[in-house]
């Protein structure tokens, strides 16, 4: 309890330090709200009424203060750039929970594939004996991994949605519509998402059971009569898998945070591409508001991988 409550001190001194770097960053970078908001011809009355109402006017100490109490109350503010109606701008909160869905989705088939693929691939690679496999595996997953997201997306689209025509390009489903018609068009950015994580993971698998398979533990097992597939599963791929938990909580946490070039390359209205667009449109109480939850994400996901150590090695909770 002690070590959990430890855990979320940090997190919360965490996102505490980001949100006033991320709030001071967009007070003191070039460009103005207002101008991005009404345009260069507007006059300076409707300038100024416009920073009133946005409480631009407000010392920034205090409108930090007003906005980090919004958003422990839940209200995250209200867009820049997207409005329900000339009147009335979105919320933030509906802005974010309308594109959220997609990136988890996105990121939850990424996942899936990267687990189900890479561990046994890896497993394989490292029991195998054959050099032509471990040379031609070598080759695949080397390019894999050097391969552009943004060029491995043109390639899927064009293999898969062109040749095959297994899915149409640029024909994305809103999950509001159609869920199937929806996770069938996620599955091939998903893949796109994917195939570099698994040669990364398969790879680093690969070498950590490798290093283990060396040690002195593997031949006292062996000296007491357990066979390869005990030896293999039971103590080799258990303690190969720790360093490779932790990059898979690095691999995890940069998907849920956002895929911003495939999302760009497929059309997807995710998390990484409303952070892009509004960063170019100053768009700031909804970059603020992504800022943090990337960076919740990413101490979040550590904190699992903390958590699944323990369990996998008791002896790390006596540490």
């Amino acid at each position: 309890m002690k070590y959990i409550l430890k855990k979320i001190a940090t997190l919360i001194m965490t996102l505490f330090l980001v949100s006033v770097a991320a709030f001071v960053a967009f007070q003191i970078i070039p460009g103005d709200v207002v101008t991005s908001i009404l345009g260069t011809e507007a006059t300076e009355e409707r300038e100024e009424q416009l920073r009133e109402e946005l409480g631009l006017n407000d010392p920034p100490v205090t409108r930090y203060i007003n906005w980090v109490g919004d958003v422990v109350k839940g209200d995250l503010g209200e867009s820049y750039r997207f409005s329900k109606n000339m009147n009335e701008m979105m919320p933030v909160k509906e802005l974010i929970g309308d594109k959220l869905p997609v990136t988890l989705w996105l990121a939850a088939i990424a996942v899936v594939l990267i687990i189900v693929i890479s561990i046994p691939l890896g497993v394989f690679w490292a029991k195998s004996k054959s050099k032509v496999l471990d040379a031609v595996m070598g080759v695949l997953t080397q390019t894999a991994m050097a391969i552009p997201s943004f060029f491995l997306g043109i390639l899927v689209t064009y293999l898969f949605g062109i040749v095959f025509k297994w899915f149409t390009p640029g024909g994305y489903v809103s999950y509001q519509e159609n869920f199937w018609g929806f996770m069938g068009y996620l599955f091939f950015p998903a893949l796109s998402v994917a195939i570099p994580k698994i040669a990364m993971t398969a790879r680093f698998l690969r070498n950590s059971m490798i290093t283990e398979m060396k040690g002195d533990y593997v031949r006292t097992a062996y000296s007491k009569g357990c066979n390869d597939r005990r030896v293999m599963y039971l103590h080799v791929l258990r303690n190969a898998m720790m360093p490779v938990i932790t990059f898979l909580g690095m691999i995890i946490a940069e998907i849920v945070a956002g895929s911003i070039v495939v999302e760009q390359v497929f059309g997807l209205p995710g998390i990484g591409r409303l952070l892009i667009s509004s960063i170019s449109t100053r768009d700031f109480p909804v970059v603020q508001i992504l800022i943090l939850y990337i960076t919740f994400v990413v101490i979040f996901v550590y904190f699992l991988v903390d958590i699944l150590y323990r369990v996998i090695d008791p002896r790390i909770s006596n540490k």
